[in-house]
């Protein structure tokens, strides 16, 4: 008699208890966490004003931040979501051109990128599973020579701010019904041309195709 009664109010409970939605329309997402830019970068040769094309490529090394994301649904599986994040910082090298392969300098960037996403599955499932597709901003600032290539005669350094199209993947697992665990893998198209002065070979320039894997995985909150 007591399984029974303890089975039958269980199974009240149950369908009283509503059930977990993942996001509606109106929802506000928050999400934070570690955010990662490796990029792929192949460049062109660097070439000088005197010279021309002198060879060698120019380098960039990862960083990790915190990454920052806040979506608006505007539907149950359509939403708006802008990636933020803490600036990032990267060493620039040269390689190819013997004496002044190494470190030639450091730079920081933001790169704000804005997407539509969209979740393919019903709502009331906790795994949520979406892809994206958006435009990237990429402000370069903070740009400095290595002591090094100041001690080679170069002097200033230079990166145009680029625009290019992003595409992401990524998942949501509601922990609760507010509560996520979040990560995702975005591809973004970063272009630039990167320039310095030296004293004997005039302007010094390179194009680089940055084009970076950014990872992140962090906790998210549904308002």
């Amino acid at each position: 008699m007591r399984k029974t009664l303890f089975t039958a109010s269980a199974l009240a409970l149950a369908l009283a208890a509503p059930f977990a939605q993942a996001f509606e329309a109106g929802d506000i997402i928050v999400r934070a966490g570690a955010i990662t830019v490796d990029p792929h970068e192949d460049s062109s040769a660097i070439s000088t004003a005197v010279t021309g094309p002198l060879g060698g490529k120019a380098t960039l090394d990862s960083d990790t931040q915190l990454g920052l994301n806040f979506a608006y649904m505007l539907t149950d599986k359509v939403g708006i979501e802008l990636l933020a994040a803490t600036p990032f910082s990267h060493d620039v090298g040269v390689k190819g051109l013997g004496a002044l392969d190494g470190k030639f300098g450091s730079i920081k960037h933001l790169p704000p990128t804005l997407s539509v996403i969209y979740y393919p599955l019903n709502k009331t499932s906790a795994f949520q599973p979406y892809v994206g597709a958006g435009v990237n901003y990429t402000w370069f600032f903070d740009d400095k020579l290595s002591s090094s290539a100041e001690a080679n005669q170069f002097n200033g350094l230079d990166l145009k701010d680029s625009w290019g199209l992003a595409a992401q993947v990524g998942m949501d697992y509601m922990l609760t019904e507010n509560v996520m665990l979040n990560a995702q893998v975005r591809y973004i198209d970063i272009d630039t041309e990167a320039t310095s002065n030296h004293a004997t070979l005039g302007k010094v320039k390179v194009d680089v195709d940055v084009d970076p894997f950014v990872y992140m995985v962090g906790l998210g909150y549904k308002f």
